[in-house]
């Protein structure tokens, strides 16, 4: 079977990551799309991988990742010219994907109401960091403001209560909301193919935030008692806290099952003994005493090496994972057998595959991200310019 997006046209004229992201996953489904950035430093999305604290790198990971399998054109979007060239491209466009602001595109005359005049078909992909009504629609917004900060998550995700709130990492809010939006283009096409027109849909980072966010949310939303987290070894319940092995590596415990499980898990911890300890026979006895259980495990955990925990606790089929490095996924060779991570098309360099398939379709292998206006010649022939066109465009610096 070919690829489900075969055919599909689709501009991406997005910045930074969750945006673009969306495209990213039109295009391991066979979508053809044009990335649009301007000429010069192209998107800005390019240098986020060498900014001060990102892992440094000779690849440009970030890029690589959001941009894959994607066509570059390198476009002036101040001047007229350039703007008719995209207004072409969107009249033979599917979908039409951008963050720009709002006021930028109403002043470019690429909002919604402009572009489907010209293409009543198109499905208009609008993202945006706090939605389009209320006040704070023209507010700028990064994952790290809209999506982390005003959801709740970063003052949830503490260590404890007596802790700073957690700063995210690069793109945590943005790679989730590309799904999102992949999600809203996928309906506005399958609307289109109900009724034949075009129909603008679209997502926020707030939103995403506060769905990520949703069930203490939700909880806030019923009245709820909120407790402060604890540190810790403080937890509530030990069979679902995290342990120290005796090389300083992590692992995170998720015992629900306590009657099944628990006497296993002492057993396997070779603490047999607390099986029978009147602190810990009983569930709500083990949640009373739970500082003094974990306790215990913090000394089991720390007579082995992660490695060997893995192996007696998979063993024994309970339910626990590695805290894992980002050095650690890269050699996961569960996330490579169920093809998580992927290598490049005629390349050994691997990267992360979108988290969907369907079964029986093999999706695109992955190309390298376009260089700024790398394929520009091409797609503007495509369009309909002559050779004599494209140098005159190139020689005014509207196209690169």
């Amino acid at each position: 079977m070919t690829n489900i997006l075969d055919g599909l046209r689709v501009i991406d004229c997005g910045s930074f990551i969750a945006a673009p992201g969306a495209a990213t996953v039109l295009s391991d489904f066979g979508a053809d799309v044009i990335k649009v950035e301007p000429p010069g430093a192209g998107d800005a999305a390019r240098t986020i991988s060498r900014m001060p604290g990102n892992p440094s790198s000779e690849h440009p990971y970030g890029w690589l990742l959001d941009n894959r399998n994607k066509r570059g054109l390198a476009l002036n979007l101040a001047s007229p010219a350039g703007l008719a060239v995209l207004k072409r491209l969107a009249e033979r466009a599917d979908v039409f994907i951008t963050n720009f602001p709002l006021a930028t595109r109403k002043k470019l005359g690429i909002g919604y109401e402009a572009l489907s005049a010209l293409n009543p078909r198109l499905i208009y992909a609008s993202f945006t960091g706090y939605g389009e009504r209320g006040a704070e629609v023209a507010k700028p917004g990064f994952d790290l403001t809209a999506y982390w900060a005003r959801s709740g998550l970063m003052d949830g995700c503490r260590t404890d209560a007596g802790t700073p709130p957690a700063r995210a990492l690069t793109g945590m809010g943005d790679h989730p909301s590309a799904i999102s939006l992949f999600g809203a283009i996928m309906l506005g096409l399958y609307q289109r193919e109900r009724t034949g027109k075009g129909s603008q849909v679209g997502s926020s980072l707030l939103a995403n935030g506060f769905w990520a966010h949703g069930f203490q949310v939700q909880a806030a939303l019923c009245g709820a008692t909120f407790y402060p987290r604890p540190p810790r070894d403080q937890h509530f319940n030990a069979l679902t806290a995290y342990y120290r092995c005796r090389d300083d590596k992590w692992i995170m415990l998720t015992i629900l099952n306590e009657n099944r499980d628990w006497p296993v898990l002492a057993q396997c911890l070779g603490r047999e003994n607390l099986i029978d300890d009147p602190r810990f026979v009983q569930r709500a006895d083990r949640f009373k005493h739970a500082h003094a259980l974990i306790a215990e495990f913090d000394a089991a955990f720390a007579t082995r090496d992660r490695p060997e925990w893995r192996k007696i606790l998979g063993d024994a089929g309970l339910v626990f994972e590695i805290v894992a490095s980002a050095q650690d996924t890269v050699t996961d060779q569960q996330a490579i057998d169920a093809g998580v991570l992927v290598p490049f098309d005629n390349d050994t360099l691997m990267t992360i595959d979108s988290p969907l398939h369907v079964d029986g379709v093999a999706k695109v292998k992955p190309r390298k991200a376009p260089d700024v206006g790398q394929h520009s010649g091409e797609i503007l022939r495509e369009a309909g310019y002559s050779d004599g066109e494209i140098e005159q465009l190139r020689a005014s610096e509207t196209v690169a």
